[in-house]
């Protein structure tokens, strides 16, 4: 068995024993069984596929338990153990897909023996397509949850679903499980930090029956990670509602007064194809006042007004970044939606937020609008029409819905994506407007 990177840190007795084991292996087949025994060495009982009969395996962990590391490396040994295997890995988006479950530092292509890699005619690895062939005939494809449609016909043995409580579209998921169905036992594999999602909750409920729930916090991987960053989480975020979620992996439900409900949101929720023709958009901005890493975040939300006289929250594009940033974020949002009008707070900016917007086009529709009112004065109303049932959010905007779930009348930092959504709704449900376009 020829040297191999993955060895390093076996013991002498190990590596004495790996050689007996794989003298009549292939050097791929020894490769690819030295890297899974150094992950079974390494890894914590959690992170090791359960026995039993389940056919989803669901972490529910906190932020740097490891879970990029496990999907990719039960993925990577699957396909590896298993010749002309199909496997999926589905991420939020396309830069989650490749920075985090291909190319990140406990991404696949760091978990694959480079001598297991595809060495025929093409690459081993297409980061356009977000293939990864082996050596063995196995493929490991690449698809991201905010384009459903992609998911409609490929067929898997087994799929890694990443970060699924921040999927947008439901649909996905759908359609994902419609392919699984290769094989005697296919199986899937979900990593994600628990938020009360319809799915989440059901695969909660299913627990035992064909799910096999694993969770764990964050400070189960203390071994791992830096101690002053493990004590600065705790300092920041112990006792905090935020902290339950993202650190302890706790899946929380609606707060006692807060004026939404993930109850509310779920309830109305669609889907991109069942949104109906809108007879009013607006694109509403909460200014932050400063651009630095500690800085809010500038809300930018896409809302819109159907001739059904209901309201949808089409997109959350908000963002920390200058000024100049913001400004041409939102008006190519403007452009992209067809919007009829910009909305921007100007508390804080006053003339200049208008001046950065004509500056940078002085032919888009602009409304200022000034807080005269109370933050929960001017949310409560919104909060009603939600409560309606007149609001639907087109897809999942986990940010933002974190934030109206949270914010009750003790709530003590400024929500920017709530408030940019509260003066689009407002907007939408206080006026009238034309429709103006850009001409190319």
């Amino acid at each position: 068995m020829a040297p191999d990177g993955f060895l390093n840190g076996l013991a002498p007795d190990q590596l004495a024993k790996l050689k007996r084991l794989t003298d009549t292996f292939t050097e791929e087949e020894a490769q690819a069984f030295a890297a899974q025994v150094k992950w079974a060495s390494q890894a914590r009982q959690k992170q090791k596929a359960p026995e039993g009969d389940w056919s989803v395996w669901c972490i529910l962990a906190g932020r740097g338990w490891g879970k990029t590391r496990t999907g990719a490396q039960d993925i990577v040994g699957y396909a590896m153990a298993n010749p002309e295997a199909r496997c999926g890995v589905v991420a939020p988006t396309q830069g989650d897909l490749r920075r985090v479950c291909f190319e990140g530092p406990s991404g696949l292509l760091n978990c694959v023996p480079k001598g297991c890699l595809w060495q025929g005619e093409g690459s081993a690895y297409n980061r356009t397509a977000m293939e990864l062939r082996l050596w063995n005939g196995s493929v490991i494809q690449g698809y991201a949850a905010i384009e459903p449609d992609r998911l409609r016909g490929p067929q898997f043995h087994r799929v890694w679903a990443d970060e699924l409580a921040a999927w947008r579209y439901p649909d996905a998921y759908d359609q994902m499980m419609f392919g699984l169905r290769l094989g005697d036992k296919p199986q899937l594999i979900i990593t994600t930090t628990p938020r009360p999602t319809e799915i989440i909750l059901n695969l909660f409920k299913r627990d035992g029956v064909d799910v096999h729930l694993t969770q764990g916090n964050t400070f189960e991987n203390d071994a791992n990670l830096a101690e002053s960053a493990l004590k600065q989480l705790r300092e920041r975020y112990a006792g905090t509602r935020l902290g339950r979620q993202e650190l302890y992996a706790e899946l929380l439900q609606d707060i006692e007064g807060a004026l939404w409900s993930y109850g509310f949101l779920e309830r109305s929720r669609i889907q991109k194809d069942s949104l109906p023709e809108l007879e009013r958009i607006v694109v509403a901005i909460d200014p932050a006042v400063t651009a630095s890493e500690d800085s809010d975040e500038t809300g930018i939300i896409v809302a819109g007004k159907g001739f059904d006289n209901r309201y949808y929250v089409v997109d959350d594009c908000s963002v920390r970044m200058s000024p100049d940033g913001w400004g041409r974020l939102a008006i190519d949002m403007f452009y992209k939606y067809q919007a009829d009008r910009i909305v921007a707070e100007v508390n804080n900016g006053g003339d200049l937020v208008e001046g950065l917007l004509r500056n940078i086009d002085n032919t888009v529709p602009y409304t200022p609008v000034r807080a005269s009112r109370g933050k929960l004065v001017r949310a409560e109303p919104i909060a009603a029409l939600y409560e309606q049932g007149k609001v639907s959010h087109v897809g999942m905007f986990k940010e933002l819905e974190d934030q109206l779930c949270s914010y009750s009348p003790t709530s003590k930092k400024s929500p920017d994506r709530l408030d940019a959504l509260v003066w689009a709704l407002t907007e939408l449900s206080q006026s009238s407007g034309k429709a103006y376009w850009r001409i190319s």
